[in-house]
């Protein structure tokens, strides 16, 4: 016996050692290489070759299957809908299988003593044998765990509902995002050789400017003004090379393209702005009210909570257990080795009761607060709506300037450069119409992007879909052509 007590003893001062003795273990150089490596190649798999230049319906189409932010939302709302199911099994019995094995050395007995006597009465027996096994199929329902479990399911579903109109936000905003980057792209593309041509240029005329001051050909102060023009100039094309070429990673990110990969846009023709709203402003107020995710969203978590009312009502009842079991036992000292046995249980948690008006109160509260969020976010979104159809209205007008501008300074490069070439003006003069005309076209392009943008930003605060409900293909070109046929219809 004595032995026993110190091999127990041993027993746990080893675990309790072992326990002690683990330490935080840092990746190591060859592990973390490992998964670098496969991240590149995660990142890149089963994306579509890039065959041609790009549309907008293509980039698009490229977003919604490849962006991982857009992916993280999928996922999202798969896990929701994995634990709706898991909420689910919490409705049915319990269902339990019990297996037990024992074994001793010896025989198991016992014998009696006289309570009033003191003196021993029965002979040492036994009632089991050495080994038995044992087993029991057994089955319970909770009546009160049950009809939680029915409320927390609801709650799942209602779960599901709201990673749902998650995913359409986040939609929304990738598809705004594609757009506004897309058309800055469109313009890089447009004058990116002009841009390089100019600049290559106004280069030449700074060295020239530098030759005639060594050469002492010039006034200085005339080459020294003519050079800071030509220095302006130079930085001026500088600065929207720079802010336009940004606009081609933003769109290569979107779509998922890795970082420096070469690919084209399809340049379309300019042209004056044709899409409108059919929709009056009443109209656009209830349907932004009633399709908006954000307010779609908030009623789910209201009703949500509604049901998270009655599982704490129901928490509070007493809960009733009903079970039955059909035993085995391998005992031969038993008058019957196998049975069925049938039970009931009722168990009250009184705690539940004290603790309920707390949990009343936090749970009105919680209602009064997504009241509050809800109230707030609809004057928000009618808001949105009139701001969104305001900023449409306003930079529709300053496209329609900007795009007479550059007209008008397309006809005055046509005569000036005749003039270039007739010797009428001065190189420097041709130079500077030239950055004008380079600027107006900038200038057309970025309030084209703007009014795209803002075009896309009222159905954005409108809360309708810019996809088609049945886009889950995977296929590039099916999504594209889908893509294009629900533009083309709005």
């Amino acid at each position: 016996m004595i032995a026993w007590k110190h091999r127990l003893i041993f027993l746990w001062i080893v675990l309790i050692i072992s326990g002690c003795a683990i330490q935080p273990k840092i990746v190591t150089d060859e592990e973390n290489k490992h998964r670098v490596s496969a991240d590149l190649i995660s990142i890149q798999k089963d994306h579509d070759p890039i065959s041609g230049s790009i549309s907008l319906e293509e980039a698009t189409a490229r977003a919604l299957k490849n962006n991982l932010e857009l992916q993280i939302e999928l996922t999202r709302k798969t896990l929701a809908q994995k634990q709706l199911d898991l909420k689910s099994y919490d409705m049915l019995p319990k269902l339990v299988i019990d297996l037990n094995y024992t074994s001793r050395s010896n025989y198991s007995g016992a014998s009696s003593r006289s309570l009033i006597t003191g003196r021993r009465t029965l002979e040492s027996s036994t009632s089991s044998e050495r080994d038995v096994f044992a087993s029991m199929l057994g089955m319970s329902l909770n009546i009160l765990d049950f009809g939680v479990s029915y409320y927390r399911a609801q709650q799942a579903a209602d779960n599901v509902l709201i990673q749902e109109e998650q995913k359409r936000n986040v939609i929304n905003r990738i598809v705004q995002d594609v757009r506004s980057a897309y058309w800055r792209a469109v313009s890089y593309e447009r004058l990116i050789s002009r841009m390089q041509s100019l600049k290559a240029e106004v280069r030449e005329s700074i060295d020239q400017a530098d030759q005639m001051k060594l050469e002492q050909l010039n006034n200085p102060k005339v080459n020294f003004t003519y050079k800071r023009d030509m220095l302006g100039i130079e930085r001026e094309i500088g600065l929207l090379q720079r802010n336009l070429s940004i606009a081609k990673s933003q769109l290569a990110a979107l779509m998922n393209i890795k970082p420096g990969m070469n690919f084209t846009l399809v340049i379309p023709e300019r042209g004056i702005f044709t899409s409108k709203i059919d929709l009056d402003i009443e109209e656009m107020e209830q349907i932004a009210l009633e399709s908006r995710p954000e307010l779609r969203e908030l009623f789910y978590q209201k009703r949500a909570n509604a049901k998270e009312t009655r599982a704490a009502i129901l928490q509070m009842l007493p809960g009733i257990e009903l079970g039955a079991r059909y035993n085995y036992n391998s005992n031969n000292f038993l008058f019957n080795g196998d049975w069925l046995s049938l039970g009931s249980q009722l168990s009250w948690n009184l705690i539940s009761i004290i603790s309920m008006p707390a949990k009343m109160a936090e749970l009105d509260t919680k209602e009064k607060l997504l009241d509050t969020e809800r109230l707030s976010m609809s004057m928000a979104v009618l808001a949105q709506v009139h701001v969104s159809l305001a900023q449409f209205g306003n930079i529709n007008e300053e496209y329609r300037a900007a795009y007479e501008f550059y007209q008008t300074q397309k006809r005055i490069i046509e005569q000036t450069r005749i003039e270039a070439r007739l010797g009428k003006i001065s190189r420097h003069a041709l130079i500077r119409e030239e950055l004008n005309t380079l600027l107006a076209e900038a200038r057309c392009d970025s309030v084209y992007s703007d009014l795209e943008n803002a075009y896309a930003g009222i159905y954005v605060s409108l809360g309708l879909d810019p996809i088609p409900e049945d886009i889950d293909s995977k296929d590039l070109s099916k999504l594209t052509a889908k893509l294009t046929e629900h533009w083309q219809k709005r």
